[in-house]
């Protein structure tokens, strides 16, 4: 293994904090100005969002989107896109928690979610940077061999007959010791794709409105949207595709809990980087791929040489907890460069949020409240490309009356007997509660708002009030409330993305207290 630093100083361009596929244009959409009436409002134009009212549309539905910000801002425009069937809790897991049956349906909805999307990118000829890799799965210091033997018997009793146990896998310079090997894997620039269907959804007839936030959804015969700007979309049926549900406020946010997770690009000199997906086994584990770059993401090129990006991510903690993103970073690259010494320097890093269910199998059904004719869709569990897909087949067959063997596995409303999974939230909604208690008792992070330095927040008591309280760049101080607009819980100050994070249900708001992700719809009040 060699020490590359000189040729990673060398390399133009330099650290930034931007997401990688940021540097892709979306195309603009306007707000919603006016009452509308249609057969299905779809809420949220990420992946789910999208996905969803693409195939309804096809179905002959009048589908409008409507979403606060751009396509693709929210959680989607963060993923590291793996489209993988080889499940990131383990197919063993899920046969403990659901059944051998109920993992089989599991497994075979994500490969069936990777046979969609390159069905639709044929179809409508997106160009998405789409390849099938094979993805290799390998030990984490410390694990044992037992677990990827485990998982082999449990893949074939899921239906993927085609994984099979190597002794190392395709890594040049590394050892990686005993892998499995997932045959049949994809990767892709999710943004490119997102825009592609977009596009295709608007030729089907399709509507979309961005800058337009929902305020609140009333289930019914017809439902009822209403926008903060006051407008009114009446529908047959809505579909809440918001990461963070909107429409269900309480149930299925006690059932999961919001994890940030880290990525980082490093550029790679093009062809010395085998194209796979690559992961292992760790309780916060790693997870690697490759992505094409073009010479204008960023002025990647050095001589005649062309670069990808070799994209690591991982070092999850639970969102409101101290971020320490640089330290994340550090640790990603130092890894990945142990395994990929050609690895240069970090020209993108970024963070996102998922949310881990406590069944590890996501929310995709008919509102857990009963509403009317209301579905929303949640839970990403770190395979949000795959499970939004999932959720824009499955939505589709309830809206149009047909049956979808999925259909229970992934209820909303579904009740699991897994003795673990139990017990592992009964401590995650504990650590809810305590903190709910104690950042009501304990004092502010900061004695005084002179204790806030510039483009820095801080929880500070004033009386029996706790206030998020930002000082702007230009030393101006801006006061709101610290009690999440969802369930009261006090935020927490995310230095790296500069947001007031929920570390309750995962709520997110900017410096100034506009909400960004639900479940909350609405901003921090004034102080």
């Amino acid at each position: 293994m060699t020490d590359n630093a000189e040729e990673r100083n060398a390399f133009p361009g330099g650290d930034t904090q931007s997401i990688w596929q940021g540097t892709f244009p979306v195309p603009d959409y306007p707000a919603l100005d006016w009452d509308l009436t249609t057969d299905v409002c779809v809420v949220g134009a990420g992946i789910a969002g999208l996905t969803t009212a693409y195939m309804l549309a096809r179905e002959g539905k009048q589908v409008a989107v409507l979403d606060d910000g751009p396509i693709g801002g929210g959680e989607t425009g963060r993923t590291t896109a793996h489209l993988s069937d080889a499940m990131d809790d383990r197919i063993y897991v899920l046969e403990r928690v659901h059944g051998e049956e109920g993992a089989r349906r599991i497994v075979s909805s994500h490969g069936a979610a990777i046979n969609r999307i390159e069905e639709i990118i044929r179809l409508e000829q997106i160009d998405c940077d789409f390849a099938r890799v094979s993805g290799y799965l390998f030990l984490a210091p410390g694990d044992s061999e037992d677990v990827l033997d485990r998982e082999l018997e449990a893949a074939h009793r899921a239906g993927l007959s085609d994984v099979h146990k190597l002794t190392r896998a395709p890594i040049a310079d590394w050892g990686s010791g005993p892998c499995l090997e997932f045959p049949n894997q994809a990767r892709f620039h999710a943004l490119r794709y997102l825009t592609g269907l977009a596009e295709a959804f608007v030729r089907q007839g399709g509507k979309i409105y961005c800058g337009s936030h929902v305020a609140s959804i009333e289930g019914g015969a017809p439902c009822k949207v209403q926008t903060k700007d006051g407008r009114t979309v009446t529908a047959d049926a809505v579909c809440v595709c918001t990461n963070g549900s909107i429409s269900d406020m309480v149930r299925t946010h006690t059932l999961q809990a919001p994890y940030r997770t880290f990525a980082v690009a490093l550029a790679v000199p093009r062809g010395t980087v085998n194209d796979a997906l690559y992961w292992d086994t760790g309780s916060s584990y790693h997870y690697v791929r490759l992505q094409p770059l073009d010479r204008a993401d960023a002025g990647i090129t050095k001589g005649d040489t062309l670069y990808d990006a070799l994209i690591v991510g991982g070092e999850d903690h639970r969102t409101g907890n101290p971020d320490h993103a640089e330290e994340r970073w550090e640790r990603l690259a130092a890894w990945a460069r142990e395994r990929w010494p050609q690895a240069g320097q970090a020209v993108f890093r970024w963070s996102g949020q998922c949310l881990e269910p406590n069944d590890y199998a996501a929310f995709i059904g008919p509102n857990p409240d009963g509403a009317q004719n209301v579905y929303m869709v949640s839970g990403d569990s770190g395979q949000g490309i795959t499970h939004g897909t999932i959720a824009g087949i499955l939505l589709n067959d309830m809206i149009a009356g047909r049956e979808n063997p999925w259909a229970t596995v992934y209820d909303p409303r579904r009740i699991t007997l897994g003795v673990k999974p139990a017990e592992d939230f009964l401590m995650h909604n504990a650590d809810v509660a305590y903190r709910f208690v104690k950042d009501y008792l304990v004092k502010g992070d900061a004695t005084s708002e002179s204790d806030i330095a510039r483009g820095e927040g801080r929880i500070v008591r004033r009386g029996t009030h706790k206030l998020a309280v930002y000082r702007d760049d230009e030393g101006a101080l801006h006061e709101c409330s610290a009690a999440c607009t969802h369930l009261k819980c006090i935020v927490a100050w995310n230095a790296t993305e500069k947001t007031w994070d929920c570390p309750c249900h995962g709520s997110r708001f900017d410096p100034y207290g506009k909400v960004l992700n639900g479940p909350a719809v609405e901003d921090l009040p004034p102080a």
